[in-house]
């Protein structure tokens, strides 16, 4: 079995002009965990996911990853690590299934691997029925569901994603964490971003931010335990009275 991979991030500032995207971020994200990365938007979970995944450099600080014990670079977790950005750019043209060959020869999947890995994600999106649909005709959610099983096709030991529930509908946003929860029995490392609030309390750990700022990091119900708040949405809406950050 593959080793357990983390991330750190250490005081990671970075500005687009006059404008402060994060303001010395410091977290960390341990193996075999869904971490939410909860806040509105605007708040900088985006510029955090494209800094740890080595498409923007941040202007202060570092990121580390590890696998197991070890330090390792970005170049050696990059094949271990799927994204789904919060805009996907599916084919419209090409079918649920031509997507899914598309990936298949993008990762060099050997076909038996293929073969059961194709029939378990079908099954478990619930995408089966629709292979010959192209992707420019399904719904929201399945759109996001289509994008999702093409990254997993690759088996991931980290993946990434922004805001993965955005637009659907409440079933849809349901069979979506359905289809993470199963990624945790693997012990995969999850990052999501989402301004849901009722999610948050879904992860294993969350990290809350506000204007580029980390708030907390903990388990759910701790975090809110600590706060005196019953939901995350009356906790941001509480600092908002009080003026924000």
């Amino acid at each position: 079995m593959s080793e357990p991979i983390s991330i750190s991030v250490a005081g990671v500032k970075k500005s687009f002009r006059a404008f402060q995207a994060l303001h010395g971020v410091s977290a960390e994200f341990e193996a075999g965990r869904m971490h939410g990365i909860i806040g509105p938007e605007g708040s900088g979970k985006t510029t955090l996911l494209r800094i740890v995944l080595g498409l923007m450099r941040p202007d202060e600080g570092s990121i580390s990853y590890r696998e197991g014990g070890r330090d390792i670079s970005f170049a050696d977790l990059r094949p271990k690590i799927s994204y789904m950005p919060q805009t996907q750019s599916l084919y419209p043209d090409l079918s649920v299934d031509e997507h899914l060959e598309f990936f298949r020869d993008l990762y060099g999947i050997a076909p038996p691997d293929y073969k059961r890995k194709r029939e378990e994600l079908l099954e478990v999106a619930r995408l089966a029925e629709f292979v010959r649909r192209p992707a420019g005709q399904l719904s929201g959610g399945m759109y996001k569901k289509l994008g999702l099983i093409c990254a997993l096709l690759r088996s991931p030991r980290v993946m990434i994603l922004d805001e993965p529930t955005t637009g659907v509908d409440p079933i849809s946003r349901r069979e979506l964490w359905t289809l993470l929860y199963r990624l945790l029995d693997e012990h995969i490392l999850i990052l999501a971003t989402t301004a849901y609030m009722d999610e948050a309390e879904r992860c294993s750990k969350v990290h809350l931010f506000e204007a580029g700022l980390l708030l907390a990091s903990g388990e759910p119900r701790t975090l809110l335990q600590e706060q005196k708040a019953r939901s995350f949405d009356e906790l941001f809406l509480r600092r908002a009275a009080l003026g924000g950050p």
